[in-house]
């Protein structure tokens, strides 16, 4: 039986791919808690992809920029969160 091994560009490929449909189900976030979830999710995948490449795979460099990067997200995430837009309706809003 052989085994199966990825390349370094397919490695880079599947970051690629992950880094780009994570956020997907997100998308539908609008308090700003969850906008802070959401973006730390997606800060700490970009952080960690980024200190991973330019690091080399090192786990010191990867766990920092996942953590500085989840951190700026969640900041991020909660300063751009929409507000809600109330209507006459009583209990109703958008």
């Amino acid at each position: 039986m052989q085994s199966l091994s990825l390349g370094h560009s397919a490695k880079k490929a599947i970051l690629v791919a992950a880094l780009v449909t994570a956020p997907l189900p997100l998308a539908g976030c609008y308090t700003p808690g969850e906008r802070a979830v959401g973006g730390g999710i997606i800060g700490g995948l970009g952080g960690a992809g980024i200190g991973a490449l330019a690091s080399g795979g090192l786990a010191g460099p990867t766990l920092a920029g996942a953590a500085i990067g989840a951190a700026g997200g969640a900041l991020v995430g909660a300063a751009t969160a929409p507000r809600p837009h109330y209507y006459r309706r009583p209990r109703y809003y958008y």
